[in-house]
């Protein structure tokens, strides 16, 4: 048995995130943990609001709340959405727990200690208006890149460059929309990189089984242009963690907080602190998943992130855990994901373009979305998410394909023999030749699951589907019973096996379906079993029995009508300028 931590990126707590916030992080990370579990692995799969930051503020402002209240409503509503979905964290924390602003205080005393912090002066934004600096998200402008006028003082949303908010020409209070701002000097703590890019480059390199997603960007940041930069882990901000030594203020960084990116990741550890703590466990057992002299070195830790996380994942991150000197568990394998967009544009709140995760659950259930997502994952370039597109895979992959299966199967036994799996003959060529072709492509979607390939499995779950539907046309116990009972008999007892068999390999895709079937056979209390390539398979189809009992399962899954689908094209396609 392994040891598996799973992190996926910290989601913002300003709202409600759309499917390609789902799909970038948290829903392929659930994949992965799921998969792990029904292997016999220990997971500790972490999770946690992210909490920090300007966004918070602007969102609380907007709300007309305290950017504390704000942030607890909206950790409960995305708890909930994460429930709906089915994400099966082990833990999912926040960023602005005790423990996190302990551990993140801690982390920047000890990256004191080793000469990795210093004091720079520097020239910030200060609005007369608003009588405050004007840090990030609280600017917007034109970008000097693209000329995108309502870039924001960290990054420009339209051509995704990283910002400061003095670069922004024609800059503008968020808050007041003042541009009566000016430029005044304040001290900010800066962790020096630059003084870790050796040992960064070298960890990156030893890294050789990461996807090329991560490893270039990573690269890039680290190489090109003027190299790895120091980099600001203070703002002057009211919510947030105080920056603060021995309990006091720090000297110079009187009224600051640290930077969200600087606390955000650390909320990783504090959160399988707080994971532990809510076990009783004993009060080491978090570091075993953190600190190697402690065993984390037999934990395998893998993140999962989209793309513009990246740079903070391979480089901001691990120089905070290299430069605290104490043997902290670095990542072994990051997941990358490129962007979902939606019918050929970006997703939008403001001009309510696209469906966001609330929305979806009012429309579909949580495994239609589910499955279209990672079936479709941005993995080696952009995806792009259309309601024809959505309603194909649907009707096709699991209406057609796996609905039709359990349909025929179930209503049929029930009307010709009743609620009991009926006796039968023996297994024959037709089982066994079906059995060894099941095994086969099972090795291979065992082999992508292992390897995070997650379009590769989905195609290899649909190929092992239809093996199934296409056993039973072939078979086709309707008409065998006609006259052989006997015949019949067997193939629905392996086709019932096979239900049991789609039920388990299917469970981290689709889980509330697999329940849904796990249930009809009276299995509901059973943890997946996912079997190795390697053992017998003929004993795995012989789980179900003569005269066990089953009940009648409503379809699985309802097809979506064409005009369904562009009902909803038309309902999400945004606000027209």
């Amino acid at each position: 048995m392994k040891r598996i931590l799973i992190t996926s990126a910290l989601p913002y707590i300003n709202g409600i995130k759309h499917l390609g916030n789902l799909v970038g992080s948290q829903l392929p990370a659930d994949l992965y943990a799921r998969y792990m579990r029904a292997n016999g692995h220990e997971v500790a799969f972490i999770c946690a609001t992210d909490e920090h930051g300007t966004p918070a503020e602007l969102a609380a402002i907007e709300n007309q709340t305290s950017t504390e209240e704000y942030c607890r409503e909206m950790w409960q509503v995305q708890r909930d959405l994460s429930d709906r979905f089915f994400l099966s964290f082990d833990f999912f924390g926040r960023s602005s727990s005790i423990s996190n602003h302990e551990l993140t205080k801690t982390f920047a005393l000890n990256l004191d200690k080793n000469g990795l912090l210093k004091t720079v002066e520097e020239r910030q934004l200060y609005s007369k208006e608003d009588k405050r600096f004007l840090p990030d998200r609280y600017v917007i402008g034109t970008c000097p890149e693209c000329s995108y006028e309502r870039a924001r003082g960290d990054q420009c949303e339209n051509c995704t460059r990283q910002l400061e908010a003095s670069e922004l020409i024609n800059p503008r209070s968020a808050l007041s929309g003042s541009k009566n701002l000016e430029l005044i000097k304040t001290n900010h703590l800066y962790l020096m990189q630059s003084k870790l890019k050796d040992r960064l480059l070298a960890w990156i390199e030893s890294n050789k089984n990461w996807p090329i997603l991560a490893t270039s960007i990573a690269k890039k940041w680290l190489m090109d242009g003027k190299g790895l930069q120091d980099r600001s882990i203070t703002r002057d901000l009211d919510w947030g963690i105080p920056v603060e030594k021995d309990g006091r203020p720090w000297e110079g960084m009187e009224n600051k907080v640290f930077y969200v990116w600087f606390d955000a990741p650390i909320a990783y550890i504090s959160s399988t602190i707080d994971w532990a703590t809510s076990k009783k466990e004993p009060p080491d057992y978090w570091k075993s998943w953190w600190l190697n002299e402690h065993g984390a070195r037999d934990v395998h830790y893998v993140q999962f992130m989209a793309k513009d996380n990246i740079p903070f994942h391979t480089l901001s991150f691990p120089a905070t855990l290299l430069g605290a000197n104490q043997s902290w568990k670095l990542v072994d394998y990051i997941k990358g994901f490129n962007w979902l967009t939606y019918e050929g544009g970006k997703f939008s709140t403001s001009q309510k373009r696209g469906v966001f995760m609330n929305q979806a659950l009012d429309l579909f259930p949580s495994d239609y979305w589910r499955w279209w997502l990672l079936s479709n994952a941005p993995e080696t370039s952009d995806a792009d998410f259309t309601w024809i597109s959505f309603q194909s895979c649907i009707n096709k992959d699991l209406a057609d394909v796996l609905g039709n299966f359990v349909s025929r199967l179930t209503k049929f036994t029930l009307s010709k023999f009743g609620s009991k799996i009926p006796e039968g003959s023996q297994y024959t060529q037709e089982e066994l030749d079906t059995i060894r072709e099941i095994k086969k492509v099972f090795a291979s979607y065992d082999d992508a699951m292992s390897k995070i390939e997650i379009r590769k499995a989905t195609s290899h779950l649909r190929k092992i589907w239809s093996i199934g539907n296409e056993y039973l046309q072939r078979s086709q116990p309707w008409m065998k019973i006609k006259t052989n009972e006997a015949e019949a008999g067997k193939i629905i007892r392996f086709g019932f096996n096979l239900m049991l068999f789609f039920s388990d390999i299917s469970e981290p895709f689709i889980p509330k379906t697999s329940k849904k079937v796990k249930e009809c056979l009276g299995k509901s209390n059973e943890k997946p079993q996912w079997p190795s390539p390697k053992e017998d398979f003929k004993s795995i189809f012989e789980k179900i029995e003569h005269g066990d009992d089953f009940k009648q399962i409503e379809n699985l899954f309802v097809k979506i009508s064409d005009d369904h689908a562009l009902d909803l094209e038309k309902r999400f396609s945004g606000e027209k300028n």
